[in-house]
């Protein structure tokens, strides 16, 4: 495995920002912003001991839990890590996504990798405690283009994007929590077309089975997600929880009081500290006045509060202080947190040790620490997710055909294009055929003065024979140029799809790519194998040959 620092990728890609690099490289430079160094023993066992501290309601939670990871279908060890919850010891290593058609992006295969493997590192280096891993079904989102598509590399080695539409959705329409969203008797159609543009493997009817079965016409996005994640990761013990739940919100109902009685508090606080972080970084996230939803009529809105109660966000709706107060208390199943506010929910319910993130979270959770400090409860110490690029063989081929390295395609694939065309053009034609032209000029040139001795009418003649070699020497040039060009188009080509491979549509490999484009080419031990060859250790851009 090779790897790339983070500080060598090209400078303002989105996908890295200056302060998650230095939380990965130069923790000291950020620590202020954080409750603890992921690569300090000192700061790990502080963590713990805080929240051993926390009087957390173990049994209710455990209750939940159990019930749904039951209808979900989960394993036996996943069961008994949530009989472990139970104990004081137990700690929690967690991480979330949205729930993506076809578990979204290759990162939240990644990011669950991390956890597990995190969960193992700390189990072995602290076994005096339980570790458990949790994956937080982020299915209360309401932006549906954000879950509805993946892409593939299709037959012709292009970036293909599938789509599965609601049949009723309008472009303006929100419809709610996505996790509680059915597929119909269309999906077959998305199977079809997955099917047709996929390349042909001993595997693919295996795979495309697999995945029909998870997602299939009266299965949920959440439940057709842990479907699918409870089959490609068999007996990991992996823990999911559903905030969509009654009963969860109800644990919930101090944290949501604690946000409308003090709004805007919470808002304010992320605002000073994004000032202070705004001093050296960019801040990632924008805080509300109020940051909770409110499901009303199918939809989820902002709760926006006004001097005489709340409006709900794009709507003409107008809410009480009473009726929303009341709602708390008596249908809290009604609230769910934004951006800001989800963090501090996850970690009031968990005693949360850690929280495996994606780049952009490391750096939004700078902004969120003085909230941890003001419901006094530990922030979690927050683990860089594996990031990767996996190269497979035939593209490691084209790489080293024309001398190429991966972090070239991540910078310009334009300045790659040249270099191959350059590799490919190491006979200058214009050099040779210009050469040519003056040897041929001045060989025909010593002839004139002799054949003018002989008989100055052959002096036509050889003025034709000129014209006629000339005309055949660029006729030969111009074959001897369509044919360069006819191996440039080729090695070009082979190019463009190399791009397609390593850094699709100009991204990382793992922000673009799902997990079938793998599975469909080398099985369902694709991920074991994935699992042992991953670092969760390197904190730089993992280079991994297939």
């Amino acid at each position: 495995m090779n790897a790339i620092d983070y500080r060598d990728l090209p400078a303002g890609n989105d996908s890295f920002s200056s302060l998650f690099i230095d939380y990965v490289t130069d923790y000291p430079k950020v620590g202020e912003f954080y409750s603890g160094n992921f690569r300090s023993d000192a700061d790990w066992r502080q963590m713990m001991n805080g929240v051993m501290e926390r009087s957390l309601d173990r049994s209710a939670l455990s209750q939940i839990l159990t019930t749904q990871n039951k209808n979900f279908h989960c394993g036996v060890r996943t069961l008994a890590n949530i009989d472990l919850l139970l104990n004081d010891n137990t700690l929690a290593v967690v991480t979330g996504q949205q729930v993506g058609l076809f578990t979204g992006p290759l990162y939240t295969i990644y990011k669950t990798l991390t956890t597990l493997k995190l969960v193992d590192k700390l189990a072995r280096k602290y076994p005096e405690y339980h570790f458990v891993p949790i994956f937080w079904l982020e299915g209360e989102d309401h932006d549906y283009e954000e879950v509805n598509s993946i892409r593939l590399i299709n037959q012709a080695n292009d970036v293909a994007t599938f789509s599965y539409e609601l049949p009723d959705k309008t472009l303006d329409r929100n419809v709610g929590a996505v996790g509680q969203l059915e597929f119909d008797e269309s999906i077959e159609g998305l199977f079809s077309s997955i099917e047709e543009s996929l390349l042909p493997t001993e595997f693919k009817p295996k795979v495309l089975n697999l995945f029909r079965t998870a997602y299939q016409k009266g299965m949920t996005f959440n439940k057709a997600f842990v479907h699918l994640m409870n089959v490609l990761l068999e007996d990991s013990g992996l823990i999911f929880l559903d905030p969509h739940d009654v009963e969860i919100k109800k644990l919930l109902v101090p944290l949501f009081k604690r946000e409308l009685n003090a709004t805007p508090k919470f808002c304010q606080l992320v605002i000073d500290q994004s000032a202070e972080l705004e001093k050296q970084y960019h801040a990632q996230v924008k805080p509300k006045p109020l940051n909770l939803f409110y499901f009303h009529h199918g939809g989820r809105f902002l709760l926006e509060p006004r001097s005489d109660g709340y409006s709900l966000k794009g709507t003409r709706q107008h809410l009480s202080k009473e009726e929303v107060h009341a709602a708390i208390e008596t249908n809290p199943e009604r609230f769910s947190p934004n951006v800001v506010l989800r963090p501090l929910c996850q970690d009031w319910l968990l005693p949360t040790v850690a929280y495996v993130a994606g780049p952009a979270e490391v750096a939004y959770f700078a902004q969120l620490k003085p909230l941890y400090h003001e419901i006094k409860i530990p922030q979690p110490i927050i683990y860089p997710r594996a990031s990767l690029t996996i190269i497979e063989e035939k593209v490691e081929k084209v790489l080293n055909r024309f001398d190429l390295q991966p972090i070239e395609f991540f910078r310009d694939v334009e300045i790659v294009k040249q270099k191959v065309a350059g590799f490919v053009s190491e006979i200058n034609l214009d050099e040779v055929f210009g050469g040519t032209h003056a040897s041929l000029e001045e060989i025909l040139e010593g002839m004139q003065v002799p054949f003018e001795k002989i008989d100055p009418t052959l002096l036509g003649a050889l003025d034709n024979a000129k014209k006629k070699i000339a005309g055949l020497i660029d006729g030969l040039k111009e074959k001897a140029i369509a044919a360069q060009k006819r191996q440039h188009e080729v090695s070009l080509r082979q190019i463009d799809k190399t791009a397609n491979h390593i850094y699709p549509n100009g991204n990382f490999q793992e922000r673009q790519l799902n997990v079938l484009h793998f599975l469909n080419k080398y099985g369902m031990e694709f991920l074991r194998w994935l699992y042992s060859e991953v670092s969760i250790e390197t904190f730089k851009h993992q280079l991994i040959k297939l």
